[in-house]
């Protein structure tokens, strides 16, 4: 009878065993978490639980995917002479446990899972619904990161009758776009599909790792120009500066090393369509693309476009201060200042310099 009811025994480890590691894998498939990591939770918790238990660093785990197998044991120092029984252990009782046991070695006395206390039990259960959700909050945080400063295709879940904010899904969570990070006039609607700029991650105490996204933000025609345009994309033109007025203008400069690329042409395109398809991502957002300069006044005179400029004469150039004078055709005068000062305003900000637009007659000029 004994025999019977200890081979009965095995047999409900080794199903209890069965499921448990059934139930790790049915997590790493809902949940995405992998196996390992979930295993090297639960092998912490049991360790954590075992020193609760015993009041010392002594227990041991190890936990076998492939033969659903976990191994929990004390590690004991053997000695001559016990100091403290809860680390030490007997030479003569070590035996037991390891053939030859010497004084100096450490024994492994193994642990029956079953005989855990409810307190042990619900300790190691309290970590791995921890474990889990850390995790969980790492991987999230992961992906997270991994669209800083990139462009993010979203769908619009909904938006707040009162403030205007839209909740997006972005993936393995939520994000708000706030009113003030939309486009000026643009009317986004729920379940509309629509591109965002993360700017930033930021790694809150309580709610983890949120995305601050952008419609508003320069980075966003970066990437998009950069998703038009393959010399973008390899590297050959590059994007020196960026200015923006969202909705209304953008200023973008460009460059290439190598002469024999038009980067202004790169990403104007054949018939301007891929500026165009930019446009339309930005609904109608009307884009000027000039040519970068390492000379001021050359970059001065091309940011200012599409206005022509007859001279630029450089006032002041410092680390602080940047001054010029710009001469244009008195006909020129209103388009190179621009509607409200909108075009002198985002050539400045392209630049860095602070412009002075004068016209070719000097008619309004103010005198001394």
């Amino acid at each position: 009878m004994a025999k019977k009811r200890t081979a009965q025994k095995d047999t409900t480890t080794k199903k209890d065993m069965k499921e448990f590691f059934e139930a790790v894998r049915l997590i790493e498939q809902e949940k995405g978490i992998p196996a390992e990591a979930l295993c090297e939770r639960i092998r912490s918790a049991i360790v954590s639980a075992l020193k609760n238990e015993y009041g010392r660093e002594i227990g041991y785990c190890e936990i076998d995917m492939e033969k659903n197998k976990i191994y929990v044991c004390l590690r004991k120092n053997v000695v001559a002479e016990i100091t403290d029984p809860e680390t030490d252990i007997l030479v003569e009782e070590a035996e037991h446990y390891k053939k030859g046991a010497r004084v100096g070695e450490v024994v492994e006395i193994p642990i029956d899972t079953k005989k855990f206390s409810r307190v042990m039990a619900s300790t190691v259960k309290n970590v791995i619904r921890q474990g889990i959700r850390e995790t969980e909050e790492e991987r999230r945080s992961s992906e997270l990161y991994s669209k800083n400063n990139e462009l993010v295709t979203v769908r619009i879940e909904s938006i707040d009758p009162v403030t205007g904010n839209a909740t997006v899904n972005l993936g393995k969570g939520e994000s708000v776009l706030i009113k003030s990070e939309q486009v000026p006039g643009e009317e986004l609607r729920e379940g509309d599909y629509t591109k965002v700029y993360v700017v930033e991650i930021r790694k809150g105490e309580k709610r983890g790792a949120r995305a601050i996204i952008s419609r508003t933000h320069p980075g966003l025609v970066s990437k998009l120009f950069e998703e038009e345009v393959p010399e973008i994309k390899d590297g050959t033109v590059k994007i020196k500066a960026i200015s923006r007025e969202a909705g209304s203008r953008t200023k973008i400069a460009v460059y290439s090393e190598d002469e024999n690329v038009d980067a202004v042409g790169s990403c104007i395109g054949a018939r301007g369509i891929r500026v165009g398809n930019v446009v339309d991502l930005l609904n109608g957002e009307k884009i000027d693309i000039v040519k970068y300069s390492e000379n001021p006044a050359e970059f001065i005179a091309a940011s200012l476009a599409p206005a022509d400029v007859i001279s630029v004469t450089v006032l002041e150039e410092g680390p602080q201060n940047k001054s010029c004078r710009v001469e244009v055709p008195d006909n020129q005068l209103s388009l190179a200042i621009g509607n409200k000062g909108q075009n002198a305003r985002l050539a400045a900000k392209l630049t860095g310099w602070k412009i002075d637009i004068n016209p070719e007659s000097g008619f309004y000029e103010s005198k001394e």
